[in-house]
């Protein structure tokens, strides 16, 4: 009889224990981290591979001119990321040429010991912007872009620069102030990874993959319907009212703003952000560090060139920007 009660009480006891038991397991495991908050505080800590490069060295880009004087001394690597056929037609001596998606694996795979630097080269200096970015975030820091691509080289690369620089949308740039919003969330992260190094390397083969035309939009798209977009006018705040910016446009400081301290959080995770600079180098990279961190983000293609050119006063593409130098095929 006494063992009968014995046995009664312990189960009533039994879904008792069990309970606490699962409780405090439950208690013991660690919340589920946020991936892309994990990701950003790596990227602008000085310890990661990227060395906050969005707010100190972007946008790395070297001149036509720097880019043939290493060259002379053989202390550049050139990667050509134009099509092969275009490659063909001419080139930089000493180029090799790669596909854009395939820049970190060709990079990872060659001996870099004897060069100062590695220069990426495309068309305009916008494709190869974007490759830039994501080779400096992976720790590549003697990675540069050649300005206004091979437009800046000789002339018979030129038209691409040449054919646009337009004024069409002069009249449409205003000088009114539009804030920024208050913080919100960072985009949702899914790559099942812990540190920020490994979230790293998982995002940039998912942007590289992805491809420069998924992070790039004209102006004739975005002027199409501009609520569809937030626009981030990427340049001091003194030139955002003067020459003015694109209606609806949040101004947001080089070097500056892009910290999770400060105005990243006020990047919209729900819509397309569209970021536009004078020639849509600098807006390039910052579209590529957007991307790796989530954000739906695209570079306007060749900035205030394509759209208010005739009021520019700084960073204006012109025939003085064309060096004129041999190339090989």
């Amino acid at each position: 009889m006494k063992r009968m009660k014995t046995m009664t009480k312990m189960k009533i006891w039994m879904p008792g224990i069990l309970l606490l038991f699962f409780f405090v397991v439950s208690c013991e495991k660690e919340d589920p981290i946020i991936e892309a908050e994990v990701l950003v505080e790596y990227l602008e800590s000085m310890n990661s591979t990227a060395g906050d490069y969005v707010n100190t060295d972007m946008p790395a880009i070297r001149s036509a001119e720097q880019v043939r004087t290493l060259n002379t001394l053989n202390k550049v690597y050139i990667m050509d990321i134009r099509s092969a056929t275009d490659f063909a037609d001419g080139h930089i001596e000493n180029a090799v040429n790669v596909a854009a998606g395939d820049v970190l694996n060709h990079i990872e795979s060659v001996d870099l010991s004897g060069y100062d630097e590695v220069s990426i080269v495309c068309y305009t200096g916008q494709t190869a912007g974007w490759a830039t970015c994501l080779l400096r975030l992976m720790g590549y820091d003697k990675v540069y872009s050649m300005k206004f691509g091979m437009c800046s080289w000789h002339a018979d690369f030129a038209d691409r620069w040449n054919n646009n620089t337009k004024s069409t949308y002069s009249t449409q740039f205003v000088s009114t102030v539009t804030e920024k919003g208050p913080a919100g969330e960072l985009p949702l992260l899914s790559t099942g990874k812990e540190t920020g190094q490994e979230i790293l390397e998982v995002r940039v083969d998912e942007v590289l993959a992805d491809g420069f035309g998924e992070a790039s939009i004209s102006s004739t798209e975005v002027y199409a319907n501009l609520d569809n977009y937030y626009i981030v006018n990427y340049w001091p705040e003194a030139e955002y009212l003067d020459p003015g910016h694109i209606e609806g446009a949040v101004q947001y400081t080089p070097k500056q703003s892009i910290k999770l301290a400060t105005d990243l959080k006020t990047l919209p995770a729900d819509k397309t952000i569209v970021v536009y600079c004078y020639t849509g180098q600098n807006s390039a990279n910052l579209a590529a560090y957007l991307r790796v961190l989530g954000y739906e983000a695209k570079s306007l293609l060749f900035g205030t060139n394509g759209m208010i050119y005739n009021d520019m006063t700084v960073s204006k593409w012109s025939a003085s920007q064309i060096m004129g130098y041999e190339y090989v095929q």
